[in-house]
Order: structure tokens, then C-alpha cells, then sequence
């Protein structure tokens, strides 16, 4: 078994010296206040559409935002599903698949006073797909126009009911809609009409950073106070329209910590009450200390993503599957991350409705890996020279640096040559967009991304579809399969759902298959939290409703 030389408790403690987490101003008692140490090196946006993956969407979008759908949070045994949000009820047309009508819950305003109707609804789709609209915002249409690829319009029917169009049947598009979150156009308007600039879109850009100051959604939670790169403070939304999710924290702060170490060490400390994936080594100081440790297998996938372009090493399925092989899933479970994952066969595992049936069996065959490669041409004295982009921190990437280098000693046991090219999370996560042809993946064999599985397009599509390849979505080494794009029209355009399961079962089965990423783990989600906080749910789900939690 490959083992990382561990952290001794000296490093860490030299840490809490050294962090400024311990000039930190403690809150005042008369308020309940919940502090959060982010595996984030930044406050994620909070102009509507967060950046930083889903860990954006976790602690700056479903906190001050809603979106037309939403999900299911409240279980810690049951999958997270779509359930409504803004939206009550949708419908697609039985004559024109491509239109959805959705009606609107009444009585909602945003934290502004203003209303929540379908004007409302058209504005914020027209932020991120109508380039002439005076609030379109070309800085949010990455992280949410690659999510919800195949909407095209919106347009009001009357106040509480919207009429969505789409560019071709999507059965996906209510579970896409859950990565809309609704900004107020009235609170927009008033940044704008106060703004300077040269020109309108001079005057809109400004409208959005101010608003990213002091921003205004329906959700659970309100903006407070805001300084980039430090801290953001949220104050409960005592008026939110779904009573049994007001908040029954006062306060909630989040705080940029992005090395585990450091966010262990300010838990150890009482600097912050919950630290999202605490160091590993640190676990049986924490239970003997008393805190409490939360973990749930989540709908996540921890790979590599291989490029496809011409000259990859990677195209060469017999390379690809011996890297699969090459790897003691259970080893880095049982060592490195003291049994924080779920070894991954795939992106779904067995049990799941949308696994199918792959015939190539992935697991720990050393001895198998090294035969493929060398019927791929290399062995002991020729190594085959592979380059991944990973990061040092981030929305789900676990523990990137040393889960990396386990891969890489691992890999070089099938004569793999292994280079790691190492940047910050939100460059990466910006680089993944932009594919393995552009210039920002520094000549990448492949990129190491976490990504959800919580939905069809999020799980596959994306990254399966020759279609999906960039600027489009996150198909990053432009896999370029007609079987795959065969298979996913046909999912896509099944709206009956025990039949598009079956056809996403098909898809997943072919993709493990053809071996199309090094699957390596499933995150569980590990967090740390004070004893005094109670009430933790944590759903089978990389997102966690806060508004749940109490303190004593």
C-alpha cells in the first residue's frame, strides 16, 4: 500500500500560530452566530451566479438565493431530489416539446421589498443569454449557460406563469433550472440608474459590482457585510417564504481557509464552529476533543478527465484502462484519507439506477495494467510521460496535492511518468471550461476536476457529448463518440422516466467501457463541527441546507 508520510502534530499547531485566523474579532454573545472554515481561497461571487463550482452554489447561491427548482436537503438516508422552488408546477407542452410552462409561487419578495413575478424570471434568463439586454453579464454566463445548455428563452404569460423555450426537447431542463438563482432586477436598477460609465455596458458593469456589495435575492439568508477574500457575513431572512426553512442561526459567517491544516487548526482553537474537509490526520484528535464529524456518500465523482486531441497519450484505450487498473482505490481510502471516500468504479456505482451493465470490471490489477501497457509500447525502461492540471485546494477536490501524488507513485508502477501542474482552484476550474486545446491548460494531458452526478447533464452529458466540448460546456477533452451522442439524444428526448433511465444506463455503461476518465473516488462530504452546533442534516448531496442548524 502507498502512503503519504503524515502531518505531525507540531505542523499543525505551528500553523494556528501563524494563520491570522487568531486575530479574528470573536462575535458578540447577545446573537447566535455559526462560523464556517471554506476549503475556498476566496468569498465565491455573490452577484447571483457563483464561481468556485459547487461550493460557490453552496455557501453564496442556495444561501441568498433561490432558483425556479431546487432540491430535496432534508434527508440524510434519501437521494436529494428535484423538488419546487420559485417555480410550483411545470409542465413541457404535449404538442412542442421544446416549451415548458412553469407557474410561480405567489407572495415572494426579494430582500429588497421588491416582487418575485415572471418579469423577474425573464430578466434574470435574459442576464445570461440575451446579449442586448442591459443587464447581460458576460461574467456570469460561463458557470451558468454551460449548465442549462439547450435554454433559449423565456417569456411572460402573466404575472405568476412563464413560458421557457428550449433549442431542442430537453427532458434535463427542470433539473438544470436548479442553477438559476433569481436576483432582484429592481435592486439591479437602482445600481444602474446611479451608476457611471461611458455607455450602457459600461454602466451595467458597474451595476453588477455594486450589487455583488450589497446583493438582494429571495433566499434564507441576506448579505451583511462583504470583504473579498476575507469574509462574508449572512444575517437570517426572518420573512422567507418557506417558514420552515428561516434560518435558526442569527448569523452565519464564512471564511476562506483554504488549506486543511490551517481550517483544523482554527476548529481546534474555537476560531470558527464547522471546517468543510478537515485534515484526515487530525481525525482522532477531533473525536477525542469532542467535535462532531459528518460524512455522507455524495453524488461526486473525484477523476482525471482526459484529453482526446490529437497526439494525446490517452488515446489509446489500452493506455487508458491500465491507468484504471493501476490504482489501489482502497489503499488511499484505507491510508491517506483514513476512509473519508467511496472507491469509484464509475461515475455511478452498482445499485444506482443509471449504472447499466459495463463489461470492463474497474479495480486494483497492477499485474493486468502492466500488460496493457506494454502491448501499448512501454515497460520498465520506456515510460509513457503524462501531464495532469490539478489544483491545491477547492469545491470538492478532497485533498488534490497528496491524492495526486498517490496517483503518481501509484501510475509509475505501470511505467507511467507522471507530471503534476499544480494552480489555484478557480484558474483550474476557469481552465476547465476553456478545454485542453486553449493555452491555459500549459499542455495538460489531462484536468483534475471534481464533478457532481446529481442529474443526467451534470453526470454525463456534459462531458460525453461531442456538442458539450468548449466554449459549449465541459466536455474538456473533446471526447468525440457517436455512440455517446447517439445515446444521449436519445435519453434526452425521453420524457417518460423509467425509459430515460434506461437510456442514461446505456450511456454510463459505454462510457466505462471506453474507459473515459480515471475514476478515483466519491467524495463524502467529511466536515467537522462544534458540539455546539446542532441539528446538522447532511443529505447525500454536495450542498447542505444551513437554515437546519442551530447553536446552543
Amino acid at each position: 500500500m502507498l502512503t503519504k508520510k503524515k502531518n505531525t502534530r507540531a505542523a499543525w499547531i505551528a500553523v494556528l500560530a501563524l494563520t491570522t485566523v487568531a486575530a479574528w474579532p470573536r462575535e458578540a454573545s447577545a446573537e447566535t452566530v455559526l462560523r464556517i472554515g471554506m476549503t475556498a481561497a476566496d468569498i465565491p461571487r455573490t452577484l447571483g451566479q457563483p464561481d468556485q463550482g459547487f461550493e460557490g452554489n453552496r455557501f453564496t447561491g442556495l444561501t441568498m438565493y433561490d432558483a425556479l427548482t431546487g432540491w430535496d436537503l432534508s434527508s440524510a438516508e434519501k437521494a436529494s431530489v428535484v423538488i419546487p422552488g420559485l417555480a410550483t408546477e411545470w409542465k413541457v407542452d404535449d404538442a412542442d416539446k421544446t416549451k415548458w410552462v412553469f407557474k410561480l409561487r405567489p407572495g415572494v419578495t426579494f430582500h429588497d421589498g421588491s416582487p418575485f413575478n415572471a418579469d423577474a424570471v425573464v430578466w434574470n434568463v435574459e442576464k445570461v443569454l440575451k446579449q442586448d439586454a442591459p443587464q447581460f453579464d458576460a461574467s456570469q454566463v460561463g458557470v451558468t449557460a454551460s449548465r442549462m445548455p439547450t435554454l433559449a428563452s423565456a417569456k411572460k404569460i402573466d404575472d405568476m406563469t412563464v413560458e421557457l423555450t428550449t433549442k431542442e426537447p430537453d427532458s434535463f431542463l427542470p433539473i438544470n433550472l436548479t442553477n438559476l438563482f433569481m436576483a432582484s432586477p429592481a435592486k439591479w436598477q437602482h445600481f444602474y440608474d446611479k451608476a457611471e460609465g461611458a455607455d450602457a455596458k459600461a454602466k451595467s458593469q458597474a451595476a453588477w459590482t455594486a450589487f455583488a456589495k450589497d446583493a438582494a435575492g429571495t433566499g434564507p439568508w441576506k448579505m451583511a457585510s462583504f470583504t473579498p477574500r476575507e469574509r462574508l457575513e449572512l444575517v437570517k431572512n426572518a420573512s422567507y417564504w418557506d417558514k420552515a426553512r428561516v434560518p435558526k442561526v442569527d448569523k452565519m459567517v464564512l471564511l476562506p481557509m483554504p488549506e486543511a491544516n490551517a481550517r483544523t487548526a482554527a476548529l481546534l482553537s474555537g476560531q470558527v464552529d464547522w471546517v468543510e474537509a478537515p485534515a484526515p490526520d487530525a481525525l482522532p484528535e477531533l473525536k477525542q476533543r469532542g467535535f462532531k464529524l459528518y460524512a455522507n456518500e455524495q453524488p461526486h465523482v473525484w477523476p482525471w478527465q482526459f484529453s482526446r486531441v490529437e497526439g494525446s497519450p490517452w488515446n489509446d484505450i489500452r493506455v487508458r484502462k491500465a491507468a484504471n487498473l493501476c490504482v489501489d482505490r482502497e489503499g488511499l481510502k484505507d491510508g491517506l484519507l483514513a476512509g473519508l471516500m467511496v472507491p469509484a468504479t464509475g461515475t455511478f456505482e452498482p445499485g444506482h439506477p443509471w449504472r447499466g451493465k459495463p463489461s470492463f470490471e474497474i479495480k486494483y490489477d497492477k499485474a493486468a495494467a502492466q500488460k496493457l501497457m506494454q502491448e501499448a509500447g512501454f515497460g520498465p525502461n520506456k515510460k509513457l510521460t503524462v501531464k495532469t492540471q490539478t489544483s491545491a485546494s477547492g469545491s470538492g477536490q478532497m485533498q488534490p496535492l497528496p491524492m495526486n501524488e498517490y496517483l503518481q507513485q501509484a501510475l509509475a508502477e505501470c511505467y507511467f511518468d507522471v507530471q503534476l501542474d499544480v494552480i489555484e482552484w478557480n484558474t483550474l476550474f476557469t481552465n476547465w471550461r476553456r478545454g485542453a486545446k486553449d493555452p491555459s491548460a500549459n499542455g495538460s494531458h489531462a484536468t483534475n476536476v471534481t464533478y457532481a452526478a446529481m442529474d443526467p447533464f451534470f453526470a454525463l452529458v456534459r462531458f460525453l457529448q461531442s456538442g458539450m466540448a468548449p466554449p459549449v460546456s465541459n466536455n474538456w477533452g473533446f471526447i468525440n463518440n457517436p455512440k455517446f451522442d447517439e445515446l444521449v439524444k436519445k435519453a434526452r428526448q425521453t420524457f417518460d422516466p423509467a425509459a430515460r433511465d434506461a437510456a442514461l444506463a446505456e450511456l454510463h455503461a459505454a462510457s466505462v467501457d471506453d474507459a473515459a476518465f480515471l475514476y478515483v473516488a466519491h467524495d463524502v462530504g467529511p466536515r467537522a463541527i462544534s458540539p455546539k452546533v446542532t441539528g446538522v442534516v447532511q443529505p447525500k448531496s454536495w450542498f447542505i441546507d444551513f437554515s437546519l442548524v442551530s447553536m446552543k
